[in-house]
């Protein structure tokens, strides 16, 4: 007796569902080959890695002996060359942080997302995988600068370059990224990394990164206090300059986080929806 399609064994079943791998489909491999794109692309690690390297040379190299504070170097007090550091370091996590995320935009355009979207991995582990990228490679920038610092004679404790450090690379990569996210989803192209660029070199100028804030006239003063730069650059540089840590410093930056993440999720829908 042949047996009919209904009698055959349930094993022998074609399964037409697919099973959603643990964690939404995040992966250490996925992460290690998007950390490699960013690792292939020379003009990534020129702005990202190279340039603060090169800024620190140049202008701090000329103010290893300058204290920064009344505390004379021969003490241990930090130098003028220490807080261009720290900034530099800033910029250099900042500025991968955007062009990682702003790199969705040409994702999209090349197809790729929607590639992504036929396959198991929840989109937004996809996005959660390029912010952990994007922070990696910030990681790279802050520590590459702080060696720099170290080989050129920079003098801290080890507390303040653990937290100088820390703080430059995790608030100002979280922050960041979801900026390049919300603008890569928003803006199509190439364009993506063009504005996100010119909007981190003109926010390092008017939140006191590149140009100190007492420096400045007191209406931009004012400017830099709402800008997303500013919480994160005196908290990373508090332990530098002595400043007792403001609540506000925190605020700010935490509120830039949110209206960036809820940016960053409200264009992902839409972007997703018209796919």
């Amino acid at each position: 007796m042949i047996p009919t399609p209904a009698a055959a064994a349930p094993a022998d079943r074609v399964r037409l569902d697919r099973r959603v791998p643990p964690l939404g489909g995040f992966n250490v491999t996925y992460l290690g080959i998007e950390l490699a794109r960013k690792l292939r692309n020379r003009r990534t690690l020129i702005f990202t890695i190279a340039f603060p390297v090169l800024m620190f040379i140049v202008i701090g190299g000329r103010f290893l002996t300058v204290p920064l504070t009344e505390t004379p170097i021969s003490a241990g007090g930090p130098s003028v060359a220490a807080y261009i550091m720290v900034s530099m370091a800033m910029y250099g996590a900042m500025m991968s942080a955007t062009q990682t995320g702003a790199a969705v935009a040409v994702e999209r355009a090349q197809g790729w997302s929607r590639q992504l979207l036929l396959t198991p991995l929840n989109p937004f582990v996809n996005v959660i995988i390029k912010m952990i990228a994007g922070m990696l490679l910030g990681l790279l920038a802050v520590i590459a600068t702080y060696i720099t610092g170290a080989i050129a004679g920079v003098h801290l404790t080890p507390a303040q370059w653990i937290v100088t450090g820390l703080t430059s690379w995790v608030l100002a990569s979280a922050v960041f990224t979801t900026l390049g996210l919300m603008v890569g989803y928003m803006v199509p192209g190439e364009n993506a990394a063009q504005i996100t660029s010119l909007a981190i070199v003109l926010l390092s100028f008017i939140g006191g990164i590149f140009y100190p804030l007492n420096n400045m006239p007191d209406f931009l003063q004012t400017i830099a206090k709402f800008t997303p730069v500013y919480g994160i650059g005196q908290m990373a540089r508090a332990p530098l300059t002595g400043d007792s840590f403001d609540i506000l410093w925190l605020v700010n930056a935490l509120v830039w986080l949110g209206i960036f993440l809820a940016g960053t999720v409200f264009f992902f829908r839409r972007d997703t929806k018209r796919g």
